[in-house]
């Protein structure tokens, strides 16, 4: 057998970050679920087209509430199947009428016999809804159970962000506990008491790993589930609201592109509960430029990250961009000097080269679990 030194000479980084289809990461993240959408977002009677992992898919929701996920192409001439119309739990293409169910069975076709639909069928993949979120297994075979979050099962208020960014995934993954004294410096997170360089221990669990940064005679605890999910504890809003607990996704788009998904819940219920969305209600657009322009304006050095006000809390989004993007193009990556201070990404970087030199191989891959419960702290 091959010793994983053996294999990690084979593997490098772009193993890591290229995720599509056939290539060894994107055969190792089509083996657990992904969120692709807000539920929200997601209207009955509508459609979307998705891009994840650089694979394009059909989301829609049927008439009756069911969100399915199909191939992004009707079998017939092969058009976009989104622009098509939803009837019922069915979708029908737009160019010829071809319609398909949620298993992806072709179940009408306006111009051809009747005994023809049943030969056709389109790839279908396995759809849930939870926290908020349309999940899918793009993967072969059946699929392993969806991984639940009891942590964000309590009462309270649960909110659902999303947004997308110009890099790769593998570099958000990569963020660790050190930067936030520098990135985050003028944020909510240093008002809230994290400030200061922290002390950080990594360890592999049963479920990825989890990090301890300790500031003094606090510990901020987080937890990373493989391959791309983190449970942390946020900032709070205000003042009433408290502490939130969060799980985020960072779900690749393309190799240059990846789409965050965040569910967080906040630990006020009642009136607290009321007041709590009335002082955050998402309602209102937010107005001037874009996080994305933002960014890009700093890198262009037309403007300084401390230039930057009136973004709320989405400013530690803007900030972690900045610092992400200006690591450059993984397609440019260039040798880094680490440290003792990067453990997390020494970690990290171990376990994906470990998973991905055994499926190159044809090993068998770690079982990821995890515990009933997991508990993160806020080292404040």
């Amino acid at each position: 057998m091959t010793s994983v030194a053996n294999s990690a000479a084979q593997l490098s980084y772009a193993d890591f970050v290229r995720t599509g289809p056939g290539t060894l990461a994107g055969r190792f993240m089509r083996m657990f679920w992904h969120p692709l959408y807000r539920s929200q977002d997601l209207p009955r009677g509508r459609t979307m087209p998705i891009k994840i992992m650089g694979e394009e898919f059909t989301l829609y929701r049927g008439e009756g509430g069911t969100a399915h996920v199909l191939a992004q192409r009707c079998a017939h001439r092969r058009t976009q199947l989104s622009v098509g119309w939803v009837e019922g739990d069915c979708i029908r293409c737009f160019y010829h009428g071809w319609k398909y169910d949620g298993s992806g069975q072709c179940v009408e076709q306006p111009a051809e016999e009747a005994s023809f639909a049943a030969n056709i069928r389109i790839r279908s993949y396995p759809t849930e809804e939870y926290l908020g979120l349309i999940f899918a297994y793009l993967g072969e075979g059946a699929p392993p159970s969806l991984p639940r979050f009891p942590e964000l099962e309590e009462e309270g208020v649960l909110e659902n962000h999303t947004f997308v960014s110009a890099c790769n995934f593998f570099r958000h993954l990569e963020l660790d506990p050190a930067h936030i004294a520098f990135v985050h410096r003028d944020s909510p997170e240093a008002e809230s008491g994290l400030t200061g360089t922290p002390d950080v221990e990594c360890q592999e669990t049963d479920y990825g790993f989890v990090f301890y940064a300790r500031r003094d005679d606090k510990v901020q605890v987080q937890h990373r589930l493989m391959p791309n999910a983190s449970y942390f504890k946020v900032f709070p809003m205000d003042e009433e609201s408290g502490w939130r607990d969060r799980v985020a996704w960072r779900v690749p788009v393309d190799d240059d592109h990846y789409v965050s998904f965040i569910a967080d819940l906040v630990h006020v219920t009642g009136e607290a509960a009321r007041r709590y969305k009335e002082r955050h209600c998402e309602s209102t657009p937010p107005s001037g430029p874009s996080i994305p322009e933002l960014v890009e304006a700093v890198l262009a050095g037309k403007l300084r990250v401390d230039q930057v006000k009136n973004l709320g809390a989405k400013v530690v989004f803007f900030q972690d961009d900045v610092a992400l993007l200006a690591q450059g193009s993984i397609h440019n990556q260039r040798p880094e000097k680490l440290g003792a201070a990067d453990s997390l990404v020494t970690l990290q970087r171990k376990l994906w080269m470990r998973e991905l030199s055994d499926l190159a191989e044809g090993r068998p891959l770690k079982q990821w679990n995890r515990p009933a419960r997991l508990v993160a702290t806020t080292g404040v």
